[in-house]
């Protein structure tokens, strides 16, 4: 099996269960304040982890007890932590998170320590990555050490992976585009993305600019595969949606395994098909992430 490298943010979570999202200016009453594990990067290191992926993860934390409990929780996943950095100059980041009954979430980021995940942090990268590895990227940490990763895989020969949230609103250089495999946007990041706000060329756009393949996501209704080669679109697993915090993450991480393993193309978002659909079936990010076994032995025809 291939090595699957995460360079991302590491966050706590704070989460309240509301019956609406309150809108500008309202209060509203909710459930208990539930603490877990977030951040991207995290959540898809341990996604790759608990399918069984050989998980490397490069953050920073700051040096408090959020830190503390994050790195424990990652060595527990059996992750590689030997490149998460304590930072002295700043608290650990946090997420405050509000789900409504229908799993549809709000959320607010304090980035502390992943604002300074550097470019320097990443270049372990150089003697660790080989060819035909993967890594996977995401926008919670700064665009330079994300370009800096893609710049060592590529030339490594390895896949990169980019999940492009929270997308920029001044859309990505064709020069970071031109380095990546595959791009996981949903349908409003791929058109930001590219400068566009509703054109709905965005996938094809990125193409243009040199990603092998888009993935776009679409929620309940699946999502589309756009590559030289054309279009084709994957159903979503119909399940009673909890909480949609971490489906995105489940997906990169199962995807990257399948791909790890010598999976296809469709056999591989099939895949992350499932484990997003299995997680949204629970509250929180990384508790709601599956294991391989419950990922195995789910019955997605009758939940």
């Amino acid at each position: 099996m291939k090595r699957i490298f995460v360079a991302g943010s590491s966050n706590t979570d704070l989460i309240v269960q509301c019956d609406r999202l309150p809108g500008p200016g309202e209060t509203v009453l909710g459930g208990d304040l539930v603490r877990a594990q977030g951040g991207k990067g995290a959540n898809q290191a341990v996604a790759a982890a608990r399918l069984g992926g050989q998980v490397t993860f490069f953050c920073r934390v700051g040096e408090d007890g959020f830190g503390e409990a994050s790195l424990a929780a990652y060595q527990s996943e059996g992750i590689d932590t030997r490149f998460c950095v304590k930072d002295k100059s700043a608290a650990s980041g946090a997420a405050l998170i509000l789900v409504d009954r229908a799993g549809e979430n709000s959320i607010a980021v304090a980035p502390g320590a992943n604002a300074n995940l550097s470019p320097r942090d990443v270049e372990p990268l150089q003697d660790e990555v080989q060819e035909g590895d993967l890594i996977l990227l995401q926008l919670e940490i700064p665009i330079s050490t994300v370009r800096r990763a893609a710049e060592i895989g590529y030339a490594k020969g390895a896949r990169v992976i980019l999940d492009p949230a929270p997308a920029p609103e001044a859309g990505l250089p064709a020069s970071l585009l031109s380095m990546l495999d595959t791009i996981t946007p949903n349908q409003h990041e791929a058109d930001l993305l590219c400068g566009s706000i509703s054109s709905n060329q965005g996938p094809e756009t990125l193409l243009e600019r040199g990603v092998k393949q888009v993935i776009v996501t679409m929620d309940r209704e699946g999502c589309r595969l756009i590559s030289s080669t054309g279009s084709r679109s994957f159903p979503a697993y119909p399940v009673q949606a909890v909480d949609s915090t971490a489906a995105g993450d489940a997906f990169a991480g199962a995807f990257a395994v399948g791909l790890a393993e010598g999976f296809n193309i469709d056999n591989a978002i099939s895949w992350a098909q499932q484990a997003a659909a299995l997680s949204v079936t629970r509250m929180g990010a990384q508790p709601s992430l599956p294991t391989r076994k419950e990922l195995l032995t789910y019955d997605f025809h009758t939940g």
